[in-house]
């Protein structure tokens, strides 16, 4: 090896080998570009975690169970949120779009109830209890639409 050649594989003590160094006139190394974190703070793991992978059914169980809690513990919004959750880590599953009709409703949420009803009923057409979500979405939209009357 000749000594110039010798002089390009010197390294400092203590440096890395495959870190190359860096010549003294090099500009600075630009800052990387990192999105700013949500700084909701929502009960909302789809939207506050952005490496979340969006199709994942264990989740979406997980969101069931854990809006379930929050029903009976009477947090309807955590509730609302988790079954949100859960329709889009699992999107043609039926069951979490009945529990957020029920939060939604419960809430006073009447069209976006009557939605979530709706889904359901596209998703799960022979479900035992077709019929009487069927007659909740009339009502949700009767109650609507009368609430939108009275404001007039």
């Amino acid at each position: 090896m000749t000594a110039g050649a010798a002089g390009l594989f010197a390294q400092e003590p203590g440096q890395d080998p495959a870190t190359p160094e860096k010549p003294a006139d090099a500009p600075p190394a630009a800052p990387s570009e990192k999105k700013p974190a949500p700084k909701t703070n929502k009960d909302n793991a789809t939207e506050s975690a952005e490496d979340q992978p969006k199709w994942d059914p264990q989740r979406a169980e997980k969101d069931i169970e854990v809006g379930q809690y929050y029903m009976r513990k009477g947090d309807v919004d955590a509730a609302i949120d988790r079954f949100t959750d859960a329709t889009v880590a699992k999107p043609g599953y039926a069951v979490p779009f009945k529990y957020l009709g029920e939060a939604q409703e419960k809430k006073g949420l009447k069209k976006p109830a009557a939605k979530s009803y709706q889904r359901y009923l596209d998703l799960y057409p022979k479900a035992e209890d077709a019929e009487k979500i069927r007659k909740r979405i009339e009502k949700l939209y009767k109650e609507a639409e009368k609430e939108k009357q009275d404001i007039r």
